[in-house]
Parts: C-alpha cells; structure tokens; sequence
C-alpha cells in the first residue's frame, strides 16, 4: 500500500509518474556506502514501502533504533514519449540531509526534512536501463537539526515522539516541455477585488505566450494571453472590470470569497503556447480572502473572526508523520469542524500539501508552524531560516493558511527573555517571513517570551483539576483582562521578553486543555486527567466556560486533536477515532460563541 494522490496539487499537470512503493532498502551504520560507491552497485538487502520512514509499521521494516545513515534504491520506467522532454524528479520531503543519483552520477543534494525539492535528471538518463539511488543521513541525536516533536534521545519521552528519517512524502517525476512554468505566486487584495500572478518561466518560454483563464463553479469568467519577454513578470486581473458581478456568481461580492463557512474557490488554467501549440498547462485555484488585526480583533474579510482552533501535531500509529492515505486528511478535518473548530495550528511539523488542499476545499483555517531546533546553536538558526523560505515558497498559494509561527515557547532561543542575539534572531525570522509573506499574520513566539508579533498567542494549562478550585479561579482571573493575560507568569515564563510588551495586538489563547483520558487502555499523560466519558466533558466544559468568560481573548486554541504515543490528552484516539461524541463536543464549543465576538 502507499499514497497514490497527485502530490502537488496547487500546480497540476497530467504527465506524471508516482514513485511510491518498493524500493530497494540498506542501513549503513558503518558509513561505508560512499567510499564503497553504493550508488554505482549493491546488493541491498531490504525493502521498503515509500513514503514511510523505517520506523513506522507501513513501511514494512519497522525499527525504531538508530540508524544514521540510510540507503534507497529503485529503477525508473521512463515513458517512451518523454524522450524529448526535461524529465523532473520531486520529493514531497526527506529527513534530513540526502544526495540523489542517477545511474551512478549525483545530480544533486538538499538539507532539510520538511520541505519539497526537485532535480532535472534529464541528463543523467541513458537510453537503457536507469537506476534511482538516495544517500539520507538523519543525525538521531543531534540538537542542532530542526527536529520538531522528534526525540533526539533513545527513546520516545514526555512531548517527544518516535523519529521520522529518510523519506516521508511523495516521491515523483513529471516530464514537461523545455518551455515550462517554472512557478507561479497568487496574491489575493479583497478591498480592491484584483488578484495578482508572479510568473516564473524556463528561457525557452520567452517570445511565446502565456495564457491564463480563471473560472468559478464551471463558469469562465477571465481568459488573458501576454507575450512573454522575460523570465519573471506579473500580471493583476481585476475581477471587477472582468464583470465578475455579471456571470451569475451569487450577486454580490461576499458570496465568493473563502471563508470556513463558504470555502469559495476560483480554478485558475495556465498554458504556455507558441503557434497554438501547447507546450505546457498547469491547472491550480486560488481563494479570495483577507487576513489583518484591528482593534485588537483578528479580521477575516474585513470582519471580526473568532478562531476556535485544536492542536493538530499530524501523527499517525502506522505511519508517523506520513498519514496512511488522503482520506485520512479528509477525515481529520471533517471531524475537527463537526466538533465546532475553524482551525487548526499545525504544531511543530510541515504538513503535507494534500492536507492543506483539502483545507483549502472543506473550509478550515490553518496556522502553519515549521519543527524547531532543540537548543541554539548558530548553525541551527541558519538551517532554520533556509526552511522557512522553502515553507512560505511551497505554501504561499493555500487560502486555508492565515498565520505563520516561526518560534514555539522559546524553543531553540531558550534566552530570549533577556539574550538580544535570540531576539534579534526572532525578530529577523518575525520581518524575513512578512517580507516574503505580507498577506498573513506572523507570531514571533507562540506560548511566552514574545517579541514583535501580530499575534500574543499565551498557553496556560493551569486550569487544575476540577478539585482545584483554588487553581481554576486563578486561572479565570488572569483570562479576563489583558494585563492579567500578559503579565501573569505562564509555566513560569514571562509573555513577553525583556524590552517588549503588549502593543495592542490581538491576544490567543493558543496552548491549554490537554484533558487526559484513556479511552481504548494506554498507558500516558495529560496536563489533567479523567476516566469516564461524562467526567471528560465535564472539565471540556468547564475550562471552556473560563475560555468564553473572558472579555479579552479573540480565539484558543485547545490541545491537541489526537493522541500521540505517550500522550493521551486528545480529543481522538491515536488511531483518530473520537473518544466522545463528536456532537457533544461541538454543542459544548458553539454554547458561548455569541458572547465572544466583539463587534
């Protein structure tokens, strides 16, 4: 079994091949595989099912001991009509650093475990038989890696989880013309109803024409063509002046921008011509909405918006990190929104584009997070910068995505109360993202010790046990006014480093709950704990009604969806089935909510 789905699906071409499946498998613990050129001839001893890593039970091999070094190997078929085209090779992800040969040669390396990459292996294929080769090297106990919740121990361990190594996303090839999109940027401005296209193109594409034809619900609405004279260009539709109003899509403006609630897509088709002749046609969509601050509030299309977001740390039993199939995205947000969430805050991974697809079509807002490094080390602050340009460059297109955070609870800048070279860090990460990202929200430090942010997002699990009352009132107290929420001490970390304070900007609750209950007999953990299904939503309702009391929080965020491991302070089971019923759960978070929007 392995994930058959098309894996890019913001930019789509039909000529393409899936590399999922068996491929050749070999540790090297010895590190021998180089000098020994691996890559050039061995008998590997080992299968796996790409794309899960050995360490999961879908992968066949299942071995959660350290292993540094890891080998993969495959034959690639290529079709006989791509003989006369560039022929790409992608990777959805592979943990951490690896090097791709073909037939022997290297074509190229990339580092970093969570983000997608590509190689033209066009001439490294010969005319016979061709042999795919990967060297991964995932250093299992090295703090200076962004690991996210992967142990860098022998084991599995409080909020620390089995390790991810080698491949874990999609492997694929596509063949496209030497006239290609190489990558194209969309830009929605509700206010002004315009959106704007940042074309990337081959250098074969100049003096042929791009066309670009935006529908909505089967309907054309926009059909352009421009005569390409550089690599990079822009172009900006205005929906008004193309007399959106006037194609029957519902009558006014509000009825087709995205939202939760009404997840409106436009299906945007580019095609590169010369002699109309198409050599190449990407097909993709883009939603029309806005994300700012005012007042204190977050707004959503230029209205106030409440989130009500769950931790989503996207593992799985069988497959860790990788879901086992596309439905179980599906699964996951449907359940998420049938229990009352808008949202959810990925917590400390990447998560797969399919995820977000599906995000962008059911209506659910996303908070995009990267995996942290475990402690600073200089080298660690500048392979975490790389990945945020290879995230916000992957997943700039997704209208599901409204937030990004760089840094969670000081992880990896553990000085940042009072060190100015990890807040100059944070601060450089906060304006590097909004450079490369104006159209969403960024939060510097979820949890404590925050710097400049568009967000104060606070996490507080001191809401005790319900025999705790002396603890829970504390808890209702600070959530009341601002100055409670931003100047109490959380887990015993100040919200705000030395140097910066409260400007103003809306404040989320966005760590607390955590309810421990052990529905299918596993042993673990949670911040409190019940052992009955009425116990559990008890004390869900009664941390919510503190939540809802509150005359200054604009959204949380509740820990965490599922259990993972050691962790059993889910809302689901680790295999994703809910614990109570679904609907209870939804009545419980839809009680108070006309009490909380602010108008």
């Amino acid at each position: 079994m392995y994930r058959q789905e098309y894996p890019r699906p913001q930019f789509v071409r039909e000529d393409w091949i899936n590399l999922n499946g068996s491929w050749q498998f070999e540790f090297d613990d010895a590190n021998a595989g180089l000098d020994e050129a691996w890559m050039k001839g061995h008998e590997f001893s080992k299968t796996i099912e790409v794309p899960f890593a050995y360490q999961t039970e879908l992968s066949g091999i299942c071995d959660t001991s350290a292993h540094d070094v890891i080998w993969y190997q495959r034959l690639l078929d290529i079709p006989e009509n791509w003989k006369d085209k560039r022929v790409l090779l992608h990777f959805g992800a592979v943990d951490y650093r690896c090097e791709v040969y073909v037939n022997g040669k290297l074509c190229g390396t990339h580092e970093g475990g969570h983000t997608s990459f590509e190689f033209d292996i066009t001439r490294f294929l010969s005319d016979c038989e061709n042999v795919l080769t990967l060297r991964v090297e995932d250093p299992s106990f090295d703090e200076s890696i962004p690991r996210g919740k992967q142990t860098w121990h022998k084991e599995p361990f409080g909020i620390w989880y089995t390790r991810t190594s080698g491949i874990w996303q999609t492997v694929w090839m596509e063949a496209v013309d030497h006239a290609h999109l190489a990558s194209v940027k969309m830009s929605s401005d509700l206010d002004t109803m315009s959106e704007l296209f940042e074309f990337k193109v081959t250098d074969a594409c100049i003096g042929k024409h791009l066309e670009l034809t935006i529908s909505f619900q089967g309907e054309e609405l926009v059909s352009d063509s421009m005569k390409i004279y550089k690599k990079e260009f822009v172009r900006s539709v205005n929906l008004i002046h193309n007399e959106i109003y006037h194609h029957g899509v519902h009558g006014a403006k509000h009825g087709w921008m995205w939202s939760p609630e009404v997840p409106n897509l436009f299906d945007v088709t580019f095609r590169i011509v010369d002699d109309s002749q198409i050599l190449d046609e990407v097909n993709s969509y883009f939603g029309m909405r806005k994300i700012h601050t005012q007042n204190g509030m977050v707004f959503l299309n230029n209205k106030p918006y409440y989130q009500k977001l769950v931790l989503n740390q996207g593992y799985w039993r069988k497959g860790l990190l990788t879901a086992e199939k596309d439905e179980d995205f599906i699964k996951d947000i449907e359940l998420m929104k049938s229990m009352g969430f808008n949202g959810c805050r990925i917590h400390q991974k990447v998560e797969d584009p399919r995820f977000l697809y599906w995000a962008d079509h059911l209506g659910f807002l996303v908070w995009g997070e990267c995996a942290a490094f475990p402690s600073w080390h200089t080298d660690a602050s500048k392979r975490l910068m790389k990945e945020w340009f290879e995230i916000i460059e992957r997943d700039f297109n997704h209208p599901s995505i409204i937030t990004w955070t760089p840094i969670n609870e000081s992880w990896g800048v553990e000085d940042i109360l009072f060190s100015s070279v990890q807040q100059n860090y944070a601060l450089a990460l906060y304006y590097m993202i909004k450079s490369m990202d104006p159209t969403r929200l960024v939060v510097s430090n979820d949890g404590w010790e925050c710097v400049k942010s568009d967000i104060v997002g606070v996490h507080n699990y001191r809401h005790g046990q319900a025999y705790e009352t002396g603890k829970y009132a504390d808890f209702i107290k600070n959530l009341k006014t601002a100055e409670g929420l931003t100047t109490q001490l959380t887990a015993g970390r100040m919200v705000f480093a030395n140097g910066f304070g409260h400007e103003g900007q809306p404040i989320l609750l966005t760590e607390f709950g955590g309810i421990a209950y052990d529905s299918v007999h596993e042993k673990g953990w949670g911040y409190t704990s019940v052992t009955t299904e009425e116990e559990f939503l008890q004390d869900y309702q009664r941390i919510m009604e503190a939540i809802y009391a509150s005359e200054t929080l604009h959204g949380f965020c509740y820990t965490q969806l599922s259990d993972v491991q050691q962790e059993i302070n889910g809302l689901l089971n680790f295999d994703h089935e809910p614990k109570v019923e679904v609907s209870k759960i939804k009545e419980i978070n839809d009680m108070w909510h006309s009490l909380t929007i602010k108008q």
